[in-house]
Parts: C-alpha cells; sequence; structure tokens
C-alpha cells in the first residue's frame, strides 16, 4: 500500500492535519478543507472520504470505507475503527416516495434527510456495516459485520444484526492499555 507523503498532505489543504497521518494514494478525498485528521490516523486503500470529517487520534479506516460526511458532518473520536467496506452517512434521500430523489434532482423537488453521525472513542465497527445519518455510537460500542445501525447505541455494548440489536456488554480492559500506550508516547 503506498501512502501520500507528509509534505504531500500538508499541500491537499487540509482544515488541520495532525502528525504520522497515513492516507493511501488510491483513496478518493472530497472537500479536504473540510477536514481536520489527528494524529495517527491511517486511511486505506479504494476508501471515499468527503464533506465534514472530524478524526481524532488513532483513527483506523479500513479499505472501502465511504464517508459521507455532507454539511451535518461525521465525527470519529480517539481510537475510532471502521474495518473493511463499512459505509457512514450523514445525509439521505427520502426513500419513501414522497419526493424525488438522487443528486441530479434539484433541492426544490426532494426532501434530503441529513442529520450529524458521531462515532466515539474505542468504537469498532465490523466490515461491510452501514451506519445511518443522525447516529451516535457511544463510546466503547462494538458493532458486528454486516449491520445495519439505524439508532444510536449505549456506551460499553456490543451490537450486532440488521437492524442492529444490544447483544451483551464490552469488556473495558482496552483502556488501561490506552493509558500505557499514551505513557510509552509521552516519553
Amino acid at each position: 500500500m503506498a501512502y501520500y507523503t507528509q509534505d504531500a498532505l500538508a499541500q491537499m489543504g487540509f482544515a488541520s492535519l495532525g502528525r504520522n497521518v497515513k492516507i493511501s494514494d488510491k483513496a478518493s478525498l472530497y472537500e479536504v478543507h473540510k477536514m481536520h485528521i489527528g494524529d495517527n490516523c491511517r486511511i486505506d486503500d479504494f476508501c471515499v472520504v468527503s464533506g465534514k470529517i472530524s478524526l481524532g487520534r488513532n483513527v483506523y479506516i479500513g479499505p472501502f470505507c465511504l464517508l459521507a460526511g455532507g454539511t451535518p458532518g461525521i465525527t470519529m473520536e480517539d481510537f475510532a475503527t471502521l474495518a473493511y467496506r463499512v459505509s457512514v452517512f450523514s445525509q439521505s434521500d427520502d426513500y419513501s416516495g414522497a419526493t424525488m430523489t438522487n443528486p441530479t434532482v434539484p433541492a426544490a423537488y426532494k426532501a434530503e434527510i441529513k442529520e450529524p453521525v458521531h462515532i466515539g472513542r474505542h468504537c469498532i465497527v465490523g466490515a461491510g456495516s452501514l451506519i445511518s445519518p443522525g447516529v451516535t455510537l457511544a463510546e466503547g460500542c462494538s458493532v458486528g459485520s454486516a449491520s445495519l445501525v439505524l439508532k444510536s447505541t449505549s456506551p460499553w455494548t456490543i451490537y450486532a444484526g440488521s437492524p442492529a440489536r444490544r447483544l451483551k456488554d464490552r469488556k473495558r480492559d482496552l483502556l488501561e492499555l490506552e493509558q500505557q500506550y499514551l505513557a510509552a508516547e509521552a516519553d
């Protein structure tokens, strides 16, 4: 996998760009002037990232992910992870048939849903999952592969299914490891 150099990233015009950021040269980025990328973030091959995006530190976005931030935006806090082929939408057409759909139709004939998405610290979203507009994944939430997340979650819980449902609590052992990692990085 080939990543843009730090110099190339610095010249792209991000709203803010942290240290040690790795973005594949095969990723497609649109409206980078609306993007805030924290330290140690990584975006892999064939991702499409567009609109208002804010990534905390150590955020990982796996291959073939789609982050459609649009105008409401998508926020991913520190240590959040999206596995392969996860799609996150902050905007969606109205599928009811009450209005027209698709980007070729003027806004006056459409009723788009536009709500920000928030993915909390230490959340991990499994391969092939989809996150809908307005969803908040609370801190420590884990979402199983191929899940459809239509509603916000509770902290430190595991969800899976279509639509996603709560399965059980998630361990918090990783918080101690986070402290060790941050202390080692500060040395």
